[in-house]
C-alpha cells in the first residue's frame, strides 16, 4: 500500500482518483472505484438535469461505505445542486473549469475536502488562494476538456507551486507506470479517466465501449468542434479531446462556419439522438491505447496500484524499469 498526504487526508488505500467524467462516471462506478481503495467521484458535470444527479449519488452513496465524492464544473453548475450533493455527507467536491469562489461557502460549511483541477498556472495560484485541500494538475493529454499544458511539463510546476497541499496528476495516465511516473514529478497520486471508461459499471454504452477497446490515442483529436455542434456553451478556453469522427474531421478549423450553421448543428444533434456512429461523440485521452480489455473498476484499481508499487521498486532497486 502507498500511503501519501492525498491518501492519509481521506483514509483511503491507494494513490488513484477517479476522474468524474460527465456521462460516464456515475454512481456505481464512483462507488467501485471507493471500494476498490481509491477515491470516487461522481462526474456531476454542470447539473444540467439534478434529478439525475441525485438519483446517481442515491446510487453511489447507497453502494459504498467509502470516502466518495463528486465533480461539478463551475462555469455552469448551480449552487444549489452543489449543496444537495454536500447534504449526503460526501468526503470531497471537486470543482473544474471555472471560479470556485461560489461554492465555497457551502464546502467549507459541509466539512467536505475541496479539490481544485487547474489546467494553467493561473488557475492554480486561484486553487491556492481559494484554500483547496488538493489540486490537480491536469495535462493536455487528458480526455475531455482541459487547456494546453502538457502533462509531463505542468505537473511539476504545480507540485512546487503548491507546497504542502497535495497534487494529483492527470493526463494520459492509464496504467501504474503513469501512476510511478506522476510520483516521480512530484504529484501525490493520480487522477484516472479514460482507462475507466472500459468497466462494466461505466455508463459508457455498447458502442463506446467497442470504441474505447478499439481506438488508439492517435484517433483522438483536441478541438471545439462537439462543443460548438451541442451549442453546449463550453468556454472556449478549455477544448475537448475525443475520439476523432468524419464530422469532427470536416469541420476542425472550420469552427466559424459551424458557428454560423444551424442547420449542421441541428443534423448533428439528431442523428447523435438515432445513435449514429459519426455523429457519436466519445471523450477520451491519450492513454487510449493501454485500454485493451473490459475491467471491474475495483479489480483495476488495485491492479493498478499494485503495478505501481512494483514499478517503484524496480527503479528504486535496479536503478531503471523494466517491463514486469
Amino acid at each position: 500500500m502507498l500511503t501519501t498526504r492525498f491518501t492519509a487526508l481521506f483514509g483511503i488505500e491507494h494513490p488513484i482518483a477517479l476522474a468524474p467524467m460527465g456521462g460516464s462516471a456515475g454512481g456505481a462506478l464512483a462507488a467501485a472505484v471507493s471500494n476498490g481503495g481509491g477515491l470516487g467521484l461522481l462526474g456531476a458535470g454542470s447539473a444540467k438535469d439534478p434529478a439525475w444527479v441525485e438519483r446517481e449519488v442515491e446510487v453511489l452513496a447507497g453502494a459504498t461505505d467509502r470516502p466518495w465524492g463528486a465533480g461539478f464544473q463551475c462555469w455552469a453548475a448551480p449552487v444549489r445542486v452543489v449543496e444537495q450533493v454536500l447534504e449526503r455527507g460526501p468526503a470531497a467536491i471537486m470543482l473544474a473549469f471555472g471560479d470556485p469562489a461560489p461554492y465555497l461557502p457551502a464546502i467549507r460549511r459541509s466539512g467536505a475536502r475541496l479539490i481544485v483541477m487547474v489546467t494553467d498556472l493561473a488557475e492554480a495560484h486561484g486553487a491556492l488562494g481559494a484554500g483547496a485541500d488538493v489540486i490537480i494538475a491536469q495535462g493536455t493529454d487528458a480526455g475531455g476538456h482541459g487547456g494546453s499544458r502538457g502533462t509531463i511539463g505542468f505537473v511539476p510546476v504545480v507540485a512546487d507551486l503548491a507546497g504542502e497541499v497535495p497534487v494529483l496528476a492527470a493526463g494520459g495516465i492509464g496504467d501504474g507506470r503513469g501512476v510511478a511516473a506522476a510520483f516521480a514529478l512530484g504529484a501525490e497520486g493520480a487522477l484516472l479517466g479514460t482507462r475507466f471508461l472500459a468497466t462494466p459499471e461505466a455508463l459508457t454504452s455498447p458502442a463506446s465501449e467497442k470504441a474505447v477497446l478499439e481506438g488508439g490515442s492517435e484517433d483522438t483529436d483536441r478541438s471545439s468542434v462537439f462543443d460548438i455542434a451541442h451549442e453546449s456553451g463550453w468556454p472556449a478556453r478549455w477544448t475537448g479531446r475525443a475520439l476523432r469522427t468524419p464530422f469532427s474531421d470536416r469541420w476542425r478549423g472550420h469552427e466559424d462556419a459551424l458557428r454560423a450553421d444551424p442547420e449542421v448543428r441541428a443534423g448533428f444533434r439528431a442523428a447523435e439522438q438515432r445513435g449514429e456512429p459519426d455523429a457519436s461523440v466519445v471523450w477520451a485521452g491519450e492513454s487510449l491505447d493501454l485500454v485493451t480489455d473490459l475491467v471491474p473498476a475495483a479489480d483495476l484499481v488495485g491492479a493498478i496500484a499494485r503495478e505501481t508499487a512494483e514499478v517503484l521498486a524496480q527503479v528504486s532497486t535496479q536503478g531503471g524499469y523494466r517491463p514486469l
